[in-house]
């Protein structure tokens, strides 16, 4: 079992390096395309970054099976809401690694009649679908984890007020009873939002700064998100930005490899 997890784990490293030098061809592409570059050149480029998405597609061959059985094991989560957001997640990937096993028999001509473009279209709308519900896991845990530090700070505050300080009858201290004018004049809407508002904010960056994974998961996220949303025209960006969206996320995921503390669970 450990020498799987090990071997897994290498395929995945070595995937996510094809996947970072395959945006890196996207994004220098963009840039030479962008420098006025040679045709000849530009055409190698483009030639690479097939050679390395093709690849990608043959070290992905078994990842079907994985994201199954990954969906297996979120179904026992005791939170409803992370396990139906993991579950679906893992089922859309499975089916998102089945199309591009299917594309990639198309490219390498083991089935020629194959429609690669509609094959294509359809893998990236599992991909964004999973992509959603991944995003949509990392807010419901940022929500959770900035209301349990919105209880602790309270907590503190509460337990750290002197309790000599408050009025009472015995030292001869009364609460003051506030006028009916100021009681009939709440603070503008405006300030009060702001104050939430900075509040939140606050909140969220120490959320986040406190928890690298779930930083690092969102991060990666976010600019995979793009990708599919280029590539089914929902929201063109362009072959550049989806580059260097591609090359970070990669990035990202190669440290979650090196450092699995870093790597979000469950």
């Amino acid at each position: 079992m450990e020498s799987w997890v090990r071997f897994s784990s290498q395929s995945q490293a070595k995937e996510r390096v094809f996947r970072a030098a395959q945006y890196a061809c996207t994004l220098l592409g963009y840039t030479l395309q962008r420098g006025g570059a040679r045709a000849e050149l530009l055409s190698t480029i483009k030639q690479l970054e097939a050679h390395m998405s093709l690849t990608r597609k043959l070290m992905r061959l078994g990842n079907s099976a994985e994201a199954l059985e990954a969906a297996k094991r979120s179904v026992h989560l005791s939170d409803c809401v992370l396990r139906l957001c993991i579950t679906v997640a893992h089922l859309n990937r499975a089916m998102y690694f089945a199309c591009d096993n299917v594309l990639w028999a198309g490219k390498t001509g083991l089935l020629p009649e194959l429609d690669q473009n509609k094959w294509s279209q359809r893998s990236f709308r599992y991909y964004l679908f999973a992509l959603i519900l991944n995003l949509t896991r990392d807010a419901y845990e940022i929500r959770l984890l900035m209301e349990r530090e919105s209880r602790g700070s309270s907590a503190k505050s509460f337990n750290s007020s002197p309790s000599s300080l408050a009025p009472t009858p015995e030292n001869g201290e009364f609460p003051l009873t506030p006028s009916p004018s100021s009681a009939m004049s709440p603070l503008p809407p405006l300030p009060m939002l702001t104050a939430r508002l900075n509040k939140q904010f606050c909140l969220l960056i120490t959320v986040l700064r406190n928890n690298p994974p779930l930083l690092l998961d969102l991060l990666k996220n976010l600019c995979d998100v793009f990708i599919p949303l280029d590539r089914l025209g929902l929201y063109p960006t362009g072959s550049g930005f989806v580059g260097a969206c591609g090359l970070t996320s990669s990035i990202l995921s190669i440290l979650t490899i090196v450092h699995p503390w870093l790597k979000l669970k469950p």
